[in-house]
């Protein structure tokens, strides 16, 4: 059973459940997975982890995450994109270039933000989009998100197309929601490509139909995403007290600042170790020998 990463480019109009199912047949196995859930209507980069891989999802989890988005002017939705139903609607004149940038700056650095209704956001243990289709109204919290960058690219016939960099959790919907606002129009996401999560990007992406032509060739190791973790080699001897369950000594003269180690013997990747600082010894956390 192959272990390991594929980057996938999602089409516009499938599910990451789709997704997921087809590669399930591609590569015969079930245990598959996900990180960072696109929405039916996005295209772009979404990993998907195969076998043990999947065992390295969680140290995904601050990726930073790149994105070309599409707002349109003119209409909001409950969903915060085209998708959705029309909530209000109004004349507008079209701002300038400038003034559209001026807008994107704001945003730039740590915000607030609220997520759209239709979102994964769990509101008293039910998923928000769960709450919205039995017409269950409730308050959204506001969450911290940073915006590492933005820019402008060119005007469209009713709106404009921007780009973003952003941290885990930001939402592109709500962000062109308020983009609107903030130049005083009505506005709406119509349209999404997620360029880049962590070490994956959209150039390096494989089409479902290219991955179900060379489905090994499309597969990158396990430690492909998690390449910002520190790395240490360990002996052979010591690889199987990390099987054991038991911790390992670190060299004297190596120094660690991150909680999370990864481990590599001669041969191959070990796995995953949390290093304690208090008594200068990795203990294993997720060993894939």
């Amino acid at each position: 059973m192959p272990n390991g990463f594929v980057n996938v480019l999602k089409a516009p109009g499938i599910t990451s459940h789709d997704i997921v199912a087809h590669l399930r047949k591609v590569y015969g196995m079930k245990k598959i997975g996900h990180a960072g859930t696109l929405d039916p209507a996005a295209a772009g980069v979404l990993p998907i982890a195969l076998g043990k891989a999947t065992r390295m999802l969680e140290y995904m989890d601050n990726a930073d995450k790149s994105y070309t988005a599409e707002v349109t002017f003119g209409y909001t939705t409950d969903s915060g994109d085209d998708t959705g139903n029309v909530i209000e609607e109004a004349p507008y004149q079209m701002p300038t270039i400038e003034a559209i940038k001026q807008v994107l700056e704001t945003f730039r650095g740590e915000i607030k933000q609220r997520p759209p209704m239709y979102s994964a956001v769990r509101i008293n243990g039910q998923k928000a989009y769960n709450l919205a289709r039995k017409n269950i109204e409730v308050e959204m919290p506001e969450r911290t998100v940073v915006i590492h960058a933005i820019d402008f690219h060119e005007m469209t016939e009713n709106g404009f197309v921007f780009s973003v960099k952003c941290s885990k959790g930001t939402y592109i919907r709500s962000l062109c929601m308020d983009i609107g606002k903030k130049l005083g129009i009505p506005a709406v996401m119509s349209f999404l490509v997620r360029t880049h999560v962590g070490e994956f990007k959209l150039e390096n992406a494989w089409s479902t139909e290219e991955i179900g032509m060379l489905p090994h060739k499309a597969l990158c190791p396990m430690d492909f995403p998690i390449k910002h973790l520190p790395k240490y080699k360990i002996t052979e001897d010591e690889a199987l007290m990390i099987k054991q369950g038991k911790k390992i000594n670190v060299a004297e003269n190596v120094e660690f600042a991150d909680k999370f180690i990864r481990l590599y013997t001669d041969k191959e990747f070990a796995g995953i170790g949390r290093y304690v600082f208090s008594e200068r010894k990795i203990a294993p956390h997720k060993v894939v020998l």
